[in-house]
Protein backbone atom coordinates (compact mmCIF):
# COMPACT_ATOMS: atom_id res chain seq x y z
CA UNK A 1 0.00 0.00 0.00
CA UNK A 2 1.31 3.39 -0.73
CA UNK A 3 1.90 5.46 2.29
CA UNK A 4 1.51 9.39 2.04
CA UNK A 5 5.52 9.67 2.01
CA UNK A 6 5.76 7.39 -1.06
CA UNK A 7 4.41 10.16 -3.47
CA UNK A 8 4.16 13.80 -5.00
CA UNK A 9 1.32 14.02 -6.71
CA UNK A 10 -2.42 14.29 -4.55
CA UNK A 11 -3.82 11.90 -7.43
CA UNK A 12 -1.26 8.97 -6.86
CA UNK A 13 -3.65 8.38 -3.67
CA UNK A 14 -6.79 7.80 -5.38
CA UNK A 15 -5.00 5.26 -7.78
CA UNK A 16 -3.43 3.57 -5.66
CA UNK A 17 -7.45 3.33 -3.67
CA UNK A 18 -9.00 1.81 -7.25
CA UNK A 19 -6.50 -0.09 -8.15
CA UNK A 20 -6.57 -2.01 -4.25
CA UNK A 21 -10.28 -1.88 -4.31
CA UNK A 22 -10.24 -3.38 -7.90
CA UNK A 23 -8.77 -6.09 -6.64
CA UNK A 24 -10.63 -6.44 -3.59
CA UNK A 25 -13.90 -6.28 -5.51
CA UNK A 26 -13.08 -7.10 -9.11
CA UNK A 27 -16.91 -5.16 -9.75
CA UNK A 28 -15.81 -1.80 -8.24
CA UNK A 29 -15.76 0.42 -11.15
CA UNK A 30 -15.28 3.90 -11.72
CA UNK A 31 -18.55 5.16 -11.82
CA UNK A 32 -18.70 3.47 -7.97
CA UNK A 33 -16.05 5.81 -6.88
CA UNK A 34 -16.96 8.45 -8.69
CA UNK A 35 -20.53 8.67 -6.93
CA UNK A 36 -18.79 8.78 -3.51
CA UNK A 37 -16.48 11.95 -4.86
CA UNK A 38 -19.86 13.42 -6.74
CA UNK A 39 -18.18 13.03 -10.02
CA UNK A 40 -18.90 11.43 -13.20
CA UNK A 41 -17.33 8.64 -14.25
CA UNK A 42 -15.20 9.86 -17.50
CA UNK A 43 -14.05 12.59 -14.94
CA UNK A 44 -12.82 10.69 -12.62
CA UNK A 45 -11.09 8.46 -14.95
CA UNK A 46 -9.66 11.85 -16.33
CA UNK A 47 -8.30 12.93 -12.91
CA UNK A 48 -6.73 9.06 -12.21
CA UNK A 49 -4.71 10.05 -15.31
CA UNK A 50 -3.60 12.58 -14.08
CA UNK A 51 -5.70 14.63 -17.20
CA UNK A 52 -7.78 16.92 -14.61
CA UNK A 53 -7.68 17.93 -11.23
CA UNK A 54 -10.73 16.71 -8.55
CA UNK A 55 -12.72 19.53 -8.30
CA UNK A 56 -12.43 21.38 -4.83
CA UNK A 57 -15.68 20.46 -4.00
CA UNK A 58 -14.81 17.03 -4.10
CA UNK A 59 -11.93 17.08 -2.01
CA UNK A 60 -13.51 16.73 1.84
CA UNK A 61 -15.12 13.30 -0.03
CA UNK A 62 -11.54 12.43 -1.15
CA UNK A 63 -9.84 12.59 1.97
CA UNK A 64 -13.03 10.29 3.74
CA UNK A 65 -12.62 7.45 1.63
CA UNK A 66 -8.65 7.56 1.60
CA UNK A 67 -9.20 7.58 5.52
CA UNK A 68 -6.89 10.60 5.91
CA UNK A 69 -6.69 12.69 8.87
CA UNK A 70 -4.04 14.84 10.34
CA UNK A 71 -0.77 15.23 9.15
CA UNK A 72 -1.58 12.62 6.09
CA UNK A 73 -4.83 14.87 5.06
CA UNK A 74 -2.45 17.95 5.55
CA UNK A 75 0.16 16.56 2.72
CA UNK A 76 -3.06 15.72 0.49
CA UNK A 77 -4.18 19.19 0.75
CA UNK A 78 -0.75 20.61 0.01
CA UNK A 79 -0.34 18.44 -3.09
CA UNK A 80 -3.43 19.71 -4.15
CA UNK A 81 -2.79 23.01 -3.89
CA UNK A 82 0.26 22.67 -5.70
CA UNK A 83 -1.15 20.98 -8.59
CA UNK A 84 -3.68 23.76 -9.07
CA UNK A 85 -2.01 26.50 -8.42
CA UNK A 86 -0.23 28.42 -11.94
CA UNK A 87 2.07 30.55 -9.79
CA UNK A 88 5.87 29.05 -10.35
CA UNK A 89 7.02 30.26 -6.49
CA UNK A 90 3.54 29.53 -4.82
CA UNK A 91 4.00 25.76 -6.03
CA UNK A 92 7.49 25.67 -4.42
CA UNK A 93 6.49 26.72 -1.53
CA UNK A 94 3.62 24.35 -1.33
CA UNK A 95 5.76 21.48 -1.98
CA UNK A 96 8.62 22.60 0.28
CA UNK A 97 5.84 22.46 3.24
CA UNK A 98 4.01 19.64 1.80
CA UNK A 99 7.93 17.19 1.63
CA UNK A 100 8.44 18.96 5.29
CA UNK A 101 5.58 16.62 6.95
CA UNK A 102 7.41 13.43 5.20
CA UNK A 103 8.60 11.26 7.63
CA UNK A 104 12.70 11.10 7.26
CA UNK A 105 14.35 8.40 6.44
CA UNK A 106 15.49 5.38 8.76
CA UNK A 107 17.83 2.31 8.79
CA UNK A 108 16.02 -0.59 9.69
CA UNK A 109 18.34 -2.67 12.48
CA UNK A 110 18.76 -6.33 11.60
CA UNK A 111 19.84 -9.01 13.75
CA UNK A 112 23.61 -9.22 13.51
CA UNK A 113 23.17 -4.67 13.86
CA UNK A 114 21.57 -5.33 17.48
CA UNK A 115 25.19 -5.37 18.96
CA UNK A 116 24.25 -1.91 18.44
CA UNK A 117 22.03 -1.82 21.39
CA UNK A 118 24.02 -3.84 23.65
CA UNK A 119 25.75 -0.41 25.36
CA UNK A 120 24.44 2.69 24.94
CA UNK A 121 27.86 4.77 24.50
CA UNK A 122 28.01 2.66 21.01
CA UNK A 123 25.10 4.80 19.15
CA UNK A 124 26.61 7.79 21.18
CA UNK A 125 29.98 6.98 19.90
CA UNK A 126 28.30 6.82 16.51
CA UNK A 127 27.22 10.61 16.92
CA UNK A 128 30.63 11.71 18.16
CA UNK A 129 31.88 11.03 14.82
CA UNK A 130 29.57 13.35 13.37
CA UNK A 131 31.09 16.43 15.53
CA UNK A 132 34.61 15.65 15.29
CA UNK A 133 34.43 15.13 11.57
CA UNK A 134 34.81 11.16 11.59
CA UNK A 135 38.40 11.94 13.11
CA UNK A 136 39.90 8.75 15.29
CA UNK A 137 40.87 9.76 18.52
CA UNK A 138 39.85 6.67 20.86
CA UNK A 139 41.58 8.47 23.93
CA UNK A 140 39.55 12.16 23.14
CA UNK A 141 36.22 9.63 22.11
CA UNK A 142 36.39 7.95 25.91
CA UNK A 143 37.07 11.19 27.43
CA UNK A 144 34.57 13.45 25.72
CA UNK A 145 31.34 10.65 26.17
CA UNK A 146 29.20 11.96 29.12
CA UNK A 147 29.75 9.83 31.46
CA UNK A 148 33.43 9.38 30.18
CA UNK A 149 33.85 5.77 28.87
CA UNK A 150 37.04 3.59 28.49
CA UNK A 151 38.95 3.53 25.78
CA UNK A 152 38.61 0.12 25.26
CA UNK A 153 35.11 0.58 25.19
CA UNK A 154 35.24 3.17 22.40
CA UNK A 155 37.81 0.90 20.79
CA UNK A 156 34.79 -1.50 20.77
CA UNK A 157 32.15 0.61 19.76
CA UNK A 158 33.96 2.15 16.45
CA UNK A 159 34.88 -2.02 15.88
CA UNK A 160 31.08 -2.41 16.39
CA UNK A 161 30.10 0.45 14.05
CA UNK A 162 32.45 -0.70 11.01
CA UNK A 163 31.24 -4.65 11.62
CA UNK A 164 27.90 -3.45 10.79
CA UNK A 165 28.32 -1.26 8.23
CA UNK A 166 27.11 2.11 9.93
CA UNK A 167 30.62 3.77 9.51
CA UNK A 168 32.51 3.40 6.56
CA UNK A 169 36.52 4.18 6.31
CA UNK A 170 37.56 7.52 3.82
CA UNK A 171 40.43 7.19 1.91
CA UNK A 172 41.70 10.22 4.53
CA UNK A 173 41.09 7.82 7.43
CA UNK A 174 38.32 8.99 8.69
CA UNK A 175 35.31 7.43 9.06
CA UNK A 176 31.99 8.46 8.22
CA UNK A 177 28.41 7.41 8.75
CA UNK A 178 26.16 5.58 6.36
CA UNK A 179 22.77 6.36 7.60
CA UNK A 180 21.29 9.39 9.53
CA UNK A 181 18.30 7.84 11.58
CA UNK A 182 17.94 4.44 12.71
CA UNK A 183 15.22 2.17 13.95
CA UNK A 184 14.24 -1.41 15.16
CA UNK A 185 11.06 -3.49 14.88
CA UNK A 186 10.18 -7.26 15.04
CA UNK A 187 9.39 -9.04 18.24
CA UNK A 188 12.60 -11.06 18.03
CA UNK A 189 14.24 -7.98 18.85
CA UNK A 190 12.09 -6.59 21.60
CA UNK A 191 14.59 -7.52 24.76
CA UNK A 192 17.50 -5.88 23.12
CA UNK A 193 15.50 -2.98 22.70
CA UNK A 194 14.32 -2.54 26.25
CA UNK A 195 17.78 -3.39 27.69
CA UNK A 196 19.08 -0.23 25.61
CA UNK A 197 16.01 1.84 26.82
CA UNK A 198 16.33 0.66 30.07
CA UNK A 199 19.90 2.15 30.34
CA UNK A 200 19.26 5.36 28.42
CA UNK A 201 16.61 5.93 31.35
CA UNK A 202 19.34 5.59 33.90
CA UNK A 203 21.37 7.97 32.25
CA UNK A 204 18.37 10.29 32.41
CA UNK A 205 18.56 9.81 36.06
CA UNK A 206 22.27 9.92 36.34
CA UNK A 207 22.10 13.57 34.54
CA UNK A 208 19.98 15.49 37.25
CA UNK A 209 22.46 14.69 39.85
CA UNK A 210 25.78 15.26 37.25
CA UNK A 211 25.02 17.50 34.70
CA UNK A 212 24.41 21.31 35.13
CA UNK A 213 20.96 22.25 34.75
CA UNK A 214 21.82 24.77 32.12
CA UNK A 215 23.27 21.97 29.96
CA UNK A 216 19.90 19.81 29.70
CA UNK A 217 16.26 20.09 30.08
CA UNK A 218 14.37 17.28 32.15
CA UNK A 219 10.84 17.42 33.26
CA UNK A 220 7.40 15.36 34.06
CA UNK A 221 3.94 15.82 33.92
CA UNK A 222 1.48 13.59 36.10
CA UNK A 223 -1.84 13.97 34.71
CA UNK A 224 -5.05 12.88 34.28
CA UNK A 225 -6.41 11.22 31.02
CA UNK A 226 -9.31 9.19 29.37
CA UNK A 227 -8.45 6.53 26.48
CA UNK A 228 -9.40 9.12 23.96
CA UNK A 229 -6.99 11.34 25.17
CA UNK A 230 -4.36 8.97 25.81
CA UNK A 231 -4.02 8.03 21.80
CA UNK A 232 -3.89 11.01 21.47
CA UNK A 233 -0.84 12.06 23.38
CA UNK A 234 0.61 8.75 21.92
CA UNK A 235 0.26 10.69 18.62
CA UNK A 236 1.64 13.62 20.15
CA UNK A 237 4.87 12.06 20.89
CA UNK A 238 4.81 10.40 17.76
CA UNK A 239 4.88 13.82 15.86
CA UNK A 240 7.06 15.79 17.95
CA UNK A 241 9.77 12.68 17.90
CA UNK A 242 9.18 12.95 13.84
CA UNK A 243 9.96 17.15 14.30
CA UNK A 244 13.17 16.57 16.63
CA UNK A 245 14.32 14.27 13.94
CA UNK A 246 13.29 17.02 11.35
CA UNK A 247 15.77 19.70 12.97
CA UNK A 248 18.18 17.82 13.77
CA UNK A 249 18.67 16.86 10.12
CA UNK A 250 19.46 20.97 9.58
CA UNK A 251 21.52 21.45 12.50
CA UNK A 252 24.41 22.97 10.48
CA UNK A 253 27.35 22.56 12.97
CA UNK A 254 26.62 20.19 15.78
CA UNK A 255 28.90 20.54 18.90
CA UNK A 256 27.58 18.12 21.27
CA UNK A 257 25.12 14.69 21.49
CA UNK A 258 22.24 14.54 23.59
CA UNK A 259 20.00 11.77 24.53
CA UNK A 260 16.30 12.47 24.30
CA UNK A 261 14.22 10.26 26.17
CA UNK A 262 10.25 10.68 26.08
CA UNK A 263 8.50 7.66 28.75
CA UNK A 264 4.68 8.03 28.84
CA UNK A 265 3.04 5.04 31.41
CA UNK A 266 0.91 4.85 34.20
CA UNK A 267 1.16 5.60 37.82
CA UNK A 268 -2.43 4.98 38.98
CA UNK A 269 -5.13 3.65 37.25
CA UNK A 270 -8.97 3.75 37.36
CA UNK A 271 -10.38 4.78 41.13
CA UNK A 272 -11.14 8.97 40.94
CA UNK A 273 -10.20 10.76 38.14
CA UNK A 274 -8.77 14.60 38.56
CA UNK A 275 -8.77 17.00 36.22
CA UNK A 276 -5.72 18.32 38.27
CA UNK A 277 -1.88 18.76 35.86
CA UNK A 278 1.11 18.28 38.14
CA UNK A 279 4.04 19.92 36.50
CA UNK A 280 7.69 19.35 37.73
CA UNK A 281 10.57 20.81 35.76
CA UNK A 282 13.06 23.70 35.97
CA UNK A 283 11.63 27.24 35.94
CA UNK A 284 7.96 24.91 35.81
CA UNK A 285 5.36 25.87 38.50
CA UNK A 286 2.67 23.90 39.55
CA UNK A 287 -1.03 24.00 37.73
CA UNK A 288 -4.31 23.28 39.40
Amino acid sequence: MVTFSDIADYRDFLKEFYDRRKVEMPFYSYRMMGDKLGLDSSYLYRVLQKKQHLPAHALPAAKEILALSGREAEYFDLLYSAAVSKDKTKREELMAKALSLRDVERHSLQAAELKLLENWWIPAVRAYLELNGGVVNVKQIAKDICPPITEEQALEAIETLKSVGLVKKLASGKLALTEAHLTVGGPEKAKAVRNFQRQVLSLASDALENVPVNERNISTLTLSVDQSCFEDLGDMLREFRRLVQKRVDGAKNPDRVMQLSMAFYPVARKGGASENTIIVGEGAGVKK
